[in-house]
């Protein structure tokens, strides 16, 4: 056992894109290509390492810098000439190429065209970034060589739009590689990596984001608290350092983007709370930090689901770690280095409950989007929430048949997500008189519970953690 959880459906996915390149695909071009995305630390590198020491293939793994051209296309040379690739030698034998056009031509020279092997080009975006032509490059080199052979060339990078934008079309490489986007380990891996039962499973999801760096500094089996106190007693560990890492990456130059951010994690969630929050900025400087942040995934806008139109959007932090992180952690951090992160525990453990009652909804709705065929109505295509400008009413749960204007309702349901307290008679009654209130549902429309501690009331399916956990499996 190397520690590795999770990540089947990816290894399968890279597993079947080596299929063409062991038989020699359909055209005679056996070559392939892949464009992996996905947030920072969130894992895309440790699972192509995983990949390649399973393939045992001959391979080169390449990561650029950041730095410039030059020193980009030396380290590749470099790693080349160390890799085990049959004709590596070649790299060693001249200097280092000056463009990448040459680099990735001298690459094919270096490959097996008898047997499969993989080339890696980890952090590409750095290389786009630096050389305009490298796409261009790629592109050239690939249709020409690189897809003649025998080989997978795997392109990783945390910058999320860079990523979807090189295959779209006009850009050089559009249509040439399948894209894969790596997400953050699910409730159900961080359950196994922590030996967790599903309730705390969930609550260490909220706050680890399923980052594999975070999770790997949690003793197994211990407690949200328990962890806690142990990583806000080092400013060092992950849980501080790995937010302000990526909001640093993200958004070196986009200080209004930033500080809308941080007015979405405090907890403001509508256009006008969030631009009153952050210093009250001009509205039209906070649609463009909007525009910024929902194009990087970074926030998710959101539209209340139901069968009537409705321009009551509000906004939330997309990526859970982060959201954990701006409303406790990084408005915490002075009192840390300062070894008063005892404090910064008391201000979590006191707003706690409400602040992971908001937090694990869009969890819930992903996991009953992944149970809909199991546990939901029939024509269950989407799952969201319901409100109104005054929130009277507001639903957790919403079923229906599309979105965000649905044809069909197929459920409405309410989550209650606390420990003493467990679904019952008076959530039940009130969540029937909201029902009553929302388009495109009546007195037929199935009710639904999702509770950590229960349901006590009559008359309605109710879904524990354990039953969530399930989507995942």
């Amino acid at each position: 056992m190397n520690g590795f959880i999770g990540r089947r459906t990816e290894l399968g996915l890279l597993d079947d894109l080596l299929t063409p390149v062991r038989t020699g695909g359909r055209t005679g071009r056996p070559g392939r290509a892949v464009l992996i995305r996905g947030r920072r630390r969130v894992g895309k590198s440790r699972l192509v390492e995983e990949f390649l020491e399973r393939e045992d293939l001959p391979h080169v793994f390449f990561t650029a810098v950041g730095g410039s051209k030059n020193e980009d296309l030396a380290g590749f040379a470099a790693e080349v000439a160390a890799s085990g690739l049959p004709h590596a030698s070649r790299f060693a034998d001249f200097s280092t190429p000056q463009t990448w056009d040459a680099a990735l031509s001298m690459l094919a020279g270096a490959l097996p065209t008898d047997t499969p092997s993989v080339v890696v080009l980890d952090e590409m975006p750095y290389l786009v970034r630096e050389d305009p032509g490298f796409e261009g490059a790629l592109q050239k080199v690939f249709d020409r060589t690189l897809s003649k052979l025998p080989v997978l060339i795997v392109l990783i990078g945390s910058d999320i739009a860079m990523m979807e934008q090189l295959n779209t079309y006009g850009r050089p490489f559009y249509q040439r590689g399948t894209e894969m986007v790596i997400p953050p380990l699910n409730p159900s891996d961080v359950a196994t990596m922590l030996d967790l039962p599903a309730a705390d499973a969930f609550d260490a999801h909220l706050v680890s984001g399923g980052l594999p760096l975070i999770l790997e500094e949690w003793p197994q089996g211990a407690t949200l608290w328990d962890y806690l106190a142990t990583a806000l007693r080092r400013p060092t560990s992950a849980l501080l350092v790995s937010g302000e890492r990526t909001l640093a990456a993200e958004f070196p130059t986009e200080a209004q983007a930033r500080t809308v951010l941080g007015a979405i994690g405090q907890g403001e969630r509508t256009f006008t709370l969030i631009g009153r929050a952050a210093g009250g900025l001009h509205p039209g400087s906070v649609t463009r930090s909007l525009d910024i942040l929902t194009s990087r995934r970074m926030v998710a806008a959101e539209l209340p689901l139901s069968t009537k139109p409705s321009r009551e959007t509000r906004y939330r932090i997309d990526d859970p770690y982060l959201r954990f992180w701006l409303s406790f952690i990084g408005p915490g951090i002075p009192a840390v280095e300062r070894g008063r992160g005892d404090r910064v525990l008391d201000a979590i453990r006191t707003s706690w409950t409400s602040w992971r009652g908001r937090a694990v909804e869009p969890v819930i709705r992903e996991a009953l989007w992944r149970l809909a065929d199991d546990v939901l109505p029939a024509g269950t295509n989407t799952v969201g929430g319901y409100w109104t400008r005054t929130n009277d009413p507001e639903i957790d749960l919403i079923g229906a048949d599309r979105s965000p204007i649905a044809k069909k309702v197929t459920f409405a349901g309410s989550v209650k997500w606390l420990e003493s307290k467990p679904f019952d008679a008076r959530d039940l009654a009130r969540l029937i008189a909201h029902r009553a209130q929302l388009p495109g549902a009546d007195d037929t429309t199935p009710l639904l519970a999702v509770t950590r501690n229960g349901c006590t009331a009559e008359g309605i399916r109710s879904l524990t953690p354990e039953d969530l956990l399930n989507a995942w499996h």
